[in-house]
C-alpha cells in the first residue's frame, strides 16, 4: 500500500510505492532550499517545474527541468533550490 511522507513542515510531500523494479516515491516540493541525505542510490527525475541541484563533490549548481534525471550515490547529501512548485519521481536502487 502507499505511504505518505512529509518533510520540512509540509513543504515537501511524497507518496511511496513499489514498482516492478524497485521502491519509488512521487512527490512535490514548494519553493525553498532543502538538503536531503540518501541511504540508497537515488535516481531522481523532474516531472514538472525545475530543481537547481548541488550534487555531492560538485562546486557548481545545475538546473534540472522536466524529464531530466540525476543520480545521487548512497550515503550522500545533496542540496536543492526550488523556485516554483516542482514534482519529481525518485527510484531507490
Amino acid at each position: 500500500m502507499f505511504k505518505v511522507n512529509e518533510y520540512f513542515d509540509g513543504r515537501v510531500k511524497s507518496i511511496a510505492f513499489s514498482t516492478d523494479e524497485c521502491p519509488a516515491t512521487l512527490g512535490v516540493m514548494a519553493s525553498g532550499e532543502y538538503e536531503f541525505g540518501t541511504s540508497t542510490v537515488e535516481h531522481i527525475t523532474v516531472v514538472s517545474g525545475m530543481m537547481t541541484i548541488l550534487l555531492p563533490g560538485e562546486t557548481e549548481w545545475k538546473d534540472y527541468k522536466p524529464y531530466d534525471t540525476f543520480v545521487v550515490a548512497k550515503d550522500n547529501k545533496f542540496q536543492l533550490r526550488i523556485k516554483t512548485e516542482t514534482a519529481y519521481l525518485c527510484l531507490y536502487k
